[in-house]
């Protein structure tokens, strides 16, 4: 196939370069600022302008996400600004790859007649694969962070979900007191069954003001860390949000209280964007007639 690779972060070149390993045809817009030396032994090769690289393209692969503010494709290797409006108006009938579509997105795929998006990031199987190099990004800022080890330190995690099953058992491996908070009774069950204490959200304060936590990882997307429970926390303990926007945290309110909070998004292409792209790439052989 034919490939155009537009905007990214090093996850997608990553993944640039496996579609190389497989034999496509892969052309990127949006890194003329990457080293030379990242691409050495591959055929990939780079486009200039936004039309000539998608008008010979058999499909699309777009930042992911595609964008922070709705009007540019993300591009930390360009100087250039590339329009999401224009990609669409160019793209007409082509298979599109890409994650995060905002309802603003979305309007301007509709108003192009554009019906071959993949919002790749909606696939179950690569958020659960994500899970994994977040809840390792999450230790290690823990680490760095902190004078103290995860060993016997007592770690609360908000949220029992796919991040909050991995990062748990993780913490547990290392050996730390293990806390998960959960509103439904059921991953209270689980909980429980995997060995973790339990809350319940409706009991948060009254266990943050009783258990001294040395970490405490969020990742429920939902102000849960308000004004309400921070104030219970102790100075010493190191809170770090995982979750998407608006996030689960009172950063504002945090920083009154002089709490070190660190919001970590986008682990996966940060820490381990090799493994990021290879999950990926593998989300989209076992999902799409593409390779």
């Amino acid at each position: 196939m034919n490939i155009s690779v537009i905007g990214g972060d090093l996850r997608i070149i990553e993944l640039a370069k496996l579609f190389d390993k497989n034999g496509d045809n892969v052309c990127l817009l949006g890194f003329e600022n990457l080293e030379e030396k990242i691409l050495e032994n591959s055929k990939i090769t780079k486009i200039t302008t936004l039309n000539n690289s998608v008008k010979t393209a058999d499909l699309v692969i777009t930042s992911i996400p595609i964008s922070k503010d709705g009007k540019y494709i993300n591009s930390p290797y360009s100087n250039e600004k590339i329009v999401v409006k224009e990609l669409f108006e160019l793209t007409k009938n082509k298979k599109i790859i890409t994650g995060n579509v905002t309802e603003k997105i979305q309007e301007c795929i509709n108003k192009n007649n554009n019906n071959e998006i993949i919002d790749i990031l909606k696939l179950e199987e690569l958020a659960i694969k994500n899970s994994i190099p977040t809840a390792e990004g999450a230790i290690q800022i823990a680490m760095e962070k902190s004078l103290i080890t995860i060993h016997n330190s007592n770690c609360l995690i908000l949220g029992f979900g796919r991040i909050g099953k991995i990062l748990a058992k993780m913490l547990k491996g290392m050996g730390a007191n293990v806390y998960c908070e959960a509103r439904k009774q059921q991953d209270l069950a689980w909980i429980e069954t995997c060995g973790y204490s339990k809350i319940d959200l409706k009991n948060l304060n009254n266990e943050l003001e009783k258990i001294e936590f040395d970490f405490i990882f969020n990742t429920i997307p939902s102000l849960i860390l308000d004004e309400k429970n921070l104030k219970f926390i102790n100075k010493q303990c190191i809170i770090i949000d995982l979750a998407s926007k608006p996030g689960g945290v009172d950063f504002e309110e945090a920083n009154k209280l002089g709490l070190v909070t660190n919001w970590a998004l986008a682990l996966p292409g940060k820490v381990a964007p090799k493994t990021a792209a290879k999950y990926i790439f593998e989300t989209i052989k076992n999902n799409f007639d593409l390779l």
